[in-house]
């Protein structure tokens, strides 16, 4: 029988950060600067950014894309593990948020990877549906909670078979878990994770990283 379930002190966090992920000077960086901002708890963790790069290596992703950039943190994680003939397109509405993220894909020196299309997600998936539907290798979705379902279902059109989504925030600080939570983006998340659980077009992993991440393999 196997242990109880791990609980993540800030020390094991620590731990966690020191031997299970590799810093580079241009990541802290956007960290340190995204973590002046009001809204800085939307940026992802390091080791989740380190994972999504993992495993866009591991796909051999070519053509992705990402449904609410903020400063750009996902992003360039993303960006930097596809070859270099590769695109992410990114979807966000912000004008603001998003030039600290063309400043560092600059940086990075793969801007030329990335298409950022300031737009509400759903008309740029809707667009990109008519040309381009089963050709993506894999997509991450953060952006409003309300609308998850709606981008999942989007997202799934467009990726290939075999092609995977990562969706976050499938946790929301434990609310999921609390039937006395009944908030509507937290209803929204209990209610998509039901519904992949149950949705014989993927096979998926529910991981207790970060805030909650999801994989979704598209079969």
């Amino acid at each position: 029988m196997g242990k109880e379930p791990l609980q993540v002190t800030q020390r094991l966090y620590d731990y966690i950060l020191e031997f299970g992920y590799r810093d580079d000077p241009l990541l802290k960086a956007l960290r340190e600067e995204t973590a002046k901002l009001p809204a800085a708890v939307m940026q992802i963790s390091p080791e989740q950014g380190q994972f999504m790069a993992l495993l866009a290596q591991l796909m051999g992703a070519r053509y992705a894309i990402e449904i609410g950039t903020f400063t750009g943190y996902s992003s360039l994680s993303m960006a930097r593990a596809l070859p270099a003939d590769g695109k992410l397109i990114c979807c966000d509405v912000s004008e603001e948020y998003t030039s600290i993220a063309r400043r560092y894909w600059a940086k990075a020196g793969i801007a030329e990877k990335i298409d950022l299309r300031l737009a509400p997600a759903l008309e740029t998936l809707a667009a990109l549906a008519r040309t381009q539907a089963g050709s993506f290798d894999l997509a991450f979705i953060d952006a409003d909670k309300t609308n998850y379902r709606n981008y999942y279902e989007a997202v799934l059109t467009l990726l290939r078979p075999g092609g995977a989504v990562l969706i976050d925030n499938v946790l929301w600080s434990g609310d999921v878990a609390d039937p006395s939570a009944k908030d509507e983006e937290t209803v929204v998340l209990r209610d998509l994770n039901r519904f992949i659980a149950s949705d014989g077009r993927v096979d998926f992993c529910l991981l207790p990283i970060a805030d909650g991440l999801t994989i979704a393999r598209k079969r």
